[in-house]
């Protein structure tokens, strides 16, 4: 993991610095009532930037509907900490609604120990953190562990398990949606429409990373894996602010479109989502049997 952000504008420094005073702050207010000692002397270890900012390949196209987010590991003391809901929510608000932070930005937690064990398993995505993660954040005598390489075979085997698990449920939910819509039921086609887009990313994303957030909101699953694989932007037009709204409606279908009677889809709307997600399929499909053939062939040799 290296240090400086001199890769980045100005700008974008002053917009990072301003995110990790808000994740800091708002961490700092939600264990100050708790009672158990773990949660009151609850430490933020790390704030890690990771992603395409860190690499310094990252993109900023907002005519052309594609910028790529800020994405955060904050590395905290217990696992409790990392509940989303209890300590992290109000500052992901914040973030979100600042006129200062220009872009969305993504944030994972997990616990010190948690993150130490995948690097020993040698599991991709924490690899790639430690060795290309910048370090907005972190206290003294608390580092990450040396990661261990993962072995051909067993990478073949974690890899081949999950695309066996997840992939084959993606069918289920398009047709549930293709069945909503001739039976007019609009919403729960968003929904199933929803539950596939969510599988395609998991698949791609423990196929080739072996490791996803655990997390509803697609667009934050769709930008961690265009991160990885560009091939995977094709699935979406974004040119148009019919196109963004489309996605959003899909994005917001996981809880309004089963229990909010003000969620609205039209049956075009659902046309070109279907063809989306077909797509997506498709192309999340060939990179994983590609991604299964290159494990394959290292452990053959």
């Amino acid at each position: 993991m290296h240090d400086p952000l001199d890769h980045l504008p100005e700008a974008k420094q002053r917009e990072l610095e301003h995110v990790v005073r808000i994740l800091l702050d708002e961490f700092d207010v939600a264990i100050a009532n708790a009672t158990m000692p773990h949660k009151r002397g609850g430490k933020v270890y790390k704030i890690i930037l990771f992603g395409s900012f860190a690499r310094d390949d990252w993109v900023d196209e907002p005519a052309n509907g594609y910028q790529s987010d800020y994405d955060l590991l904050v590395v905290v003391s217990h696992r409790d900490l990392t509940e989303i809901a209890d300590y992290w929510y109000v500052a992901e608000d914040r973030i979100q609604r600042d006129p200062a932070i220009a872009r969305p930005v993504n944030i994972i937690v997990h616990a010190l120990d948690e993150v130490n064990a995948a690097l020993l398993r040698g599991e991709y995505f924490w690899v790639d953190i430690a060795r290309d993660g910048i370090a907005l954040y972190e206290l003294p005598c608390h580092p990450l562990a040396t990661p261990m390489p993962l072995t051909p075979p067993d990478a073949y085997q974690m890899a081949q398990g999950y695309y066996d698990h997840w992939l084959p449920s993606v069918g289920a939910f398009i047709r549930g949606a293709s069945y909503a819509i001739a039976d007019g039921d609009i919403n729960k086609a968003a929904f199933d429409l929803h539950q596939a887009t969510e599988r395609l990313y998991i698949c791609y994303l423990l196929v080739h990373t072996f490791y996803f957030p655990r997390s509803h909101n697609i667009k934050f699953l769709r930008s961690l894996a265009e991160d990885k694989e560009p091939r995977l932007i094709a699935a979406w037009a974004r040119d148009s602010k019919i196109d963004r709204r489309r996605f959003e409606l899909l994005k917001r279908a996981y809880v309004e479109a089963r229990y909010s009677p003000s969620y609205a889809i039209t049956a075009d709307d659902l046309d070109a989502l279907v063809a989306s997600v077909e797509q997506l399929r498709g192309i999340v499909d060939d990179l994983c049997q590609s991604r299964l053939n290159a494990l394959r062939e290292a452990t053959a040799d």
